[in-house]
């Protein structure tokens, strides 16, 4: 966020056995050659916050930015389909348009103009393969309240995948699991314009779930997951995925539940 880390929410330990968890409402942030490590910012106004996703909106309505938090669960772990923006450098919550489908565990970019995608992930028990896309009505003028719309399904049912924008601007979602919990290594692209469809890309070397990714140069680079030890990196000039000539530390079995940040 404006060349800054922000961690919104999550889970704390209450009393340090591992055994009770609670969520949280705080936020804290790492901006580059900050001494100290993290500071907090002010909590969410709207509460505790857990399993959410967050988009980075970038209003410069606000001094420290706007973030955009979807979906994830409460502390009874029902499934949330609510939509807050934050203003953090307020911690104030505004109410945004619920998304169609209540989600956890599932994934969500910004596209290049503006726009949020969303995709997959769980609702109770089940695993979903929808989409949708929230911006501006179409015909109506760009100050109109943004709602969700409806984007076509995926060819596969997802949940602990990951996403992310290609360089051509395509909304990519990798690998994750299906409702039976059984990996997968299957990926599909959504383009997003006035032929939206999703498109088949080559499957990975290894099923992934609960993997980090990150995309640079043109090339996408995943790594850790359940039983996944070696790292990938696709291509998108060759549209191949490539393993990369190195394992994680010969005591760690594997990485899982991460999460990353380009620097």
């Amino acid at each position: 966020m404006r060349g800054a880390l922000v961690v919104l929410g999550g889970y704390t330990n209450v009393d340090g056995s591992d055994s009770v968890w609670q969520s949280t409402s705080t936020v804290e942030i790492f901006s580059a050659g900050t001494v100290g490590g993290f500071t907090s910012l002010p909590s969410l106004s709207c509460g505790h916050s857990a399993g959410t996703f967050a988009i980075a909106v970038e209003e410069r309505t606000s001094v420290a930015g706007q973030v955009l938090l979807i979906g994830g669960h409460d502390d009874e772990d029902e499934r949330l389909s609510m939509v807050q923006l934050v203003d953090l450098d307020t911690g104030t919550c505004t109410l945004q348009p619920a998304t169609l489908n209540s989600r956890v565990d599932f994934t969500a970019a910004r596209v290049p103009d503006g726009r949020v995608v969303c995709a997959v992930g769980g609702i109770g028990p089940s695993v979903i393969n929808s989409a949708e896309l929230w911006s501006t009505p179409e015909g109506e003028a760009p100050s109109a309240v943004w709602t969700w719309t409806g984007l076509p399904s995926m060819s596969v049912r997802h949940v602990h995948c990951c996403g992310f924008l290609m360089s051509d601007g395509r909304f990519a979602v990798l690998c994750g699991n299906t409702n039976d919990g059984s990996g997968l290594s299957s990926c599909e692209a959504l383009k997003v314009d006035e032929d939206e469809h999703w498109t088949l890309l080559p499957p990975m070397h290894h099923a992934r779930l609960d993997f980090v990714c990150a995309a640079e140069a043109r090339c996408i680079i995943v790594a850790g997951g359940s039983g996944a030890p070696k790292a990938e990196v696709y291509d998108e000039v060759q549209a191949r995925w490539l393993r990369l000539p190195c394992n994680f530390p010969a005591e760690v079995e594997c990485l899982h539940d991460i999460d990353s940040a380009l620097m």
